[in-house]
């Protein structure tokens, strides 16, 4: 590895952006397949295990310590891969012009092929992304664990002898491409370990690895001509929600706005609603947002609510975030509840912690600690909240040491910012993904040629759980 270039930029804050009311709204449905997974790249010896799916489950005993009239011109070289660049170009990008914000009341579903796009073989691909990747270290290996509570583990032993499979859940900050180059100097990361003709390589092979049934990402400032094509001929639908105006438009040479980006599994749900948030902090609006969608499982017809979203980033905008999410868990109520009043089936679904409403999974980068407020109204929400992730200590009850492990000008960071927010009364976490040791991170820390992003993937399996394990309600 050369280090020889270093990203040195200055970084500024992000105050002028957060009560900007205006901003592009773009989004559109893609389509369906599900498809088995070869075995991945890893770093460490063992690491495949010889298996072909998903990575061998191990038990664990303790956690790992405005669009505006701005051009829009792709960063970094562009692909040379036939596959890729065939995929990419189906569904370039979509019309990023000025448009008020509203939520999206109604977004049906639709089985339609976006515009005749072929379906990918999954095992074609990410052999293409293991060849473009070829002169790279390979990505950190990370082991799908038990929970660490012997109850949860019990727990997990019962539904994997039923017949429904569990519900596979990841979350990431992947990096806007903008940022990354232009704006948020990692003094440690040589330029060239960020290019995106690369890049988007290393972030699809860990997709692929793993395969999703729901996908959250934030800083996606690559959707229209990478994501949602890519991901569309993988049998994923999805809808993109960017930021009234995204830090990204700051930059000279940008693909756009950044946002969040939902995707699903079009075989495994259907789409019943979506809802497109501007987050709001003392009845102001803010430049954060949020998705939530609530879908149906083809397979045993029960309801679930999917939200992702990025909370307003760095210290000493804590009550900002607390707000923002104050805000969030009253719309993610309404949303939930008017759900579950259209299908008697999901009424009481919140198991017993005094709610009534289709059950949720919350996903993103909340940018707050554990110990800020944001956090405390997750866990203390009526709706009845759970982090996954702490379900790898040994007592279920703390956060994983890190999330986000960067070098800046300013200094050393590591940090827990991304959660996997579940309806403890409704759900069971049967696996996670551990996190890579600060030995597998490296001493240049992330973003590396190795990993893509400064913020490491969240993944879990979640299963429903059945009527006799939810706990009782007290009348």
């Amino acid at each position: 590895m050369n280090p020889a270039r270093r990203c040195s930029f200055l970084h500024r804050d992000l105050a002028a952006f957060c009560l900007s009311s205006l901003g592009p709204a773009a989004k559109k449905q893609p389509p369906p397949k599900k498809l088995s997974l070869p075995a991945p790249r890893y770093c460490h010896t063992g690491g495949e295990d010889g298996r072909r799916g998903k990575p061998q489950v191990k038990s664990r005993g303790s956690s790992p310590a405005s669009a505006s009239s701005i051009p829009v011109c792709p960063m970094g070289s562009s692909s040379s891969s036939r596959l890729f660049g065939t995929l990419a170009q189906t569904l370039n990008s979509a019309p990023l012009a000025q448009k008020d914000y509203c939520p999206d009341p109604e977004h049906q579903d639709s089985d339609q092929d976006p515009e005749g796009l072929e379906q990918t073989d999954p095992d074609q691909l990410l052999r293409e992304c293991e060849e473009a990747l070829q002169n790279r270290p390979a990505r950190p290996h990370r082991d799908l664990v038990y929970p660490a509570d012997p109850k949860h583990q019990h727990q997990y032993r019962n539904h994997e002898q039923q017949h429904t499979p569990s519900i596979r859940v990841m979350t990431w900050n992947i990096l806007a491409q903008a940022l990354g180059e232009g704006k948020d100097g990692f003094v440690r990361c040589p330029l060239e370990a960020l290019n995106w003709a690369e890049r988007k390589y290393l972030i699809l092979e860990e997709i692929l690895t793993y395969r999703p049934d729901i996908l959250c990402l934030q800083e996606v400032d690559h959707y229209y001509d990478t994501f949602k094509p890519i991901l569309a001929s993988l049998g994923y639908h999805s809808t993109f929600l960017p930021k009234p105006w995204s830090p990204c438009l700051d930059v000279a040479s940008n693909n756009g706005p950044d946002g969040c980006a939902l995707f699903y599994r079009h075989a495994r749900f259907s789409l019943l609603h979506t809802s497109h948030l501007r987050l709001s902090a003392m009845m102001l609006p803010t430049n954060q947002v949020a998705i939530v969608q609530t879908l149906r499982c083809r397979a045993t017809g029960q309801r679930l609510c999917v939200a992702v979203t990025h909370l307003k980033a760095r210290s000493g905008w804590e009550r900002l975030r607390g707000a923002q999410g104050a805000d969030l868990l009253q719309s993610l109520k309404a949303i939930t509840s008017r759900a579950a009043g259209s299908d008697p089936v999901s009424r009481g679904a919140g198991g017993g912690n005094g709610t009534e409403g289709v059950p949720l999974i919350v996903c993103g980068d909340f940018n707050a600690e554990p110990s800020e407020d944001v956090y405390r109204r997750f866990i203390s929400s009526p709706l009845g909240l759970d982090s996954a992730y702490k379900l790898l200590s040994a007592d279920g009850q703390t956060e994983p040491a890190y999330t986000t492990w960067k070098i800046r000008p300013s200094g050393e960071s590591c940090s827990t910012l991304d959660y996997i927010w579940y309806s403890h009364g409704a759900f069971t976490v049967d696996t996670l993904l551990d996190i890579p040791t600060e030995e597998q991170i490296g001493p240049d820390r992330l973003p590396s040629y190795h990993y893509p992003s400064d913020h490491l993937s969240l993944l879990c399996d979640v299963s429903f759980r059945e009527p006799r394990d939810q706990p009782h309600r007290l009348m």
